[in-house]
């Protein structure tokens, strides 16, 4: 009587916990991919390039007057007086101090601003996903998976929603 009594409790729990997994709604978004390809993650990796694009080309300038100041030493120092070597390479340090220094600064201000925009897009992203959840009546929706069935990403709704908004 007692194995019976409790086969037919194991056996409800199992049907009633199946029951309650069929009605919930789970959805997958891959953020790395909403990044990479919503209308203003682009729009704002074109006004970060943009707006470090002048910094870039100077260092890029002075990478190049630092390598050209290097060879003009390797080649020619040995035959130079020993003062214009020293003052040559006074000036390749001093250089090479400043590129440093301004390449420093430059990767700062960058992941700064990068960090910037990034946070309004993820902010329009997260907006964007639970108005979804809301209208589709999902009971959760996972950002970070090992594995993510095709059959629950939503990704491309999220892209979707944050391509149509400004």
């Amino acid at each position: 009587m007692k194995v019976s009594t409790l086969t037919l409790v194991a056996a409800a729990l199992v049907g009633f916990s199946q029951t309650a997994m069929a009605e919930t709604k789970i959805g997958f978004v891959n953020s790395d991919r909403v990044m990479r390809e919503a209308g203003p993650a682009v729009r704002a990796q074109q006004r970060l390039e943009k707006e470090f694009e002048k910094r870039d080309q100077e260092l890029q300038r002075m990478a190049k007057d630092l390598q050209a100041m290097q060879e003009d030493l390797e080649r020619n120092g040995a035959t130079m007086a020993e003062s214009d070597r020293r003052t040559k390479e006074r000036s390749f340090n001093d250089l090479n101090r400043d590129f440093q220094r301004k390449q420093r600064e430059f990767r700062e201000d960058l992941n700064q601003r990068r960090n910037e925009e990034l946070a309004s897009v993820l902010e329009r992203a997260n907006r964007s996903v639970k108005q979804i959840a809301e209208a589709e009546k999902f009971d959760i929706i996972f950002q970070e998976a090992v594995y993510a069935s095709p059959r629950i990403d939503i990704t491309d709704k999220v892209i979707k929603a944050l391509s149509e908004t400004k």
